[in-house]
């Protein structure tokens, strides 16, 4: 049960991140360095859609009994955190404002904890279920 309210917490924390960072990115975009033009707040906003999507895959998996599968799509879902790194493709961390910095990085950060996590749980799930120690 600990590691359901670690997963739970964790996927809750890169939600809350993820929506902060799109959110910011949304509302600044021009003042990202190096953005391109074809990018608008709608787009962005677009885009945190699919990802989110990815884990409402994991949570519909995970409510039909299907939990190594779930916990697979729910540590892609925190990998699509650290897409947020290629900002810094774009224009050094110095050439962002520190609330575009601390928005990547909470992102990154707990999408890559979350990865983690359900990696490891995932891992745990299948060998498992396989019969290995």
């Amino acid at each position: 049960m600990r590691a359901h309210h670690l997963l739970l917490g964790l996927t809750a924390a890169y939600f809350i991140a993820s929506l902060a960072h799109f959110g910011h990115n949304a509302q600044y975009i021009a003042f990202y360095p190096g953005m391109p033009a074809w990018l608008t707040p709608g787009k962005v906003w677009l885009f945190w859609f699919a990802v989110t999507g990815v884990g409402l895959i994991a949570w519909v998996l995970n409510r039909l009994g299907l939990r190594a599968p779930a916990l697979l799509v729910l540590g892609v879902y925190g990998a699509l955190g650290l897409d947020g790194l290629l900002h810094y493709s774009l224009g050094l961390c110095s050439q962002h404002t520190l609330m575009a910095n601390l928005t990547i990085w909470a992102e990154a950060t707990t999408g890559l904890a979350l990865l983690l996590v359900s990696s490891v749980l995932a891992f745990r799930q299948l060998t498992r279920r396989a019969g290995v120690a």
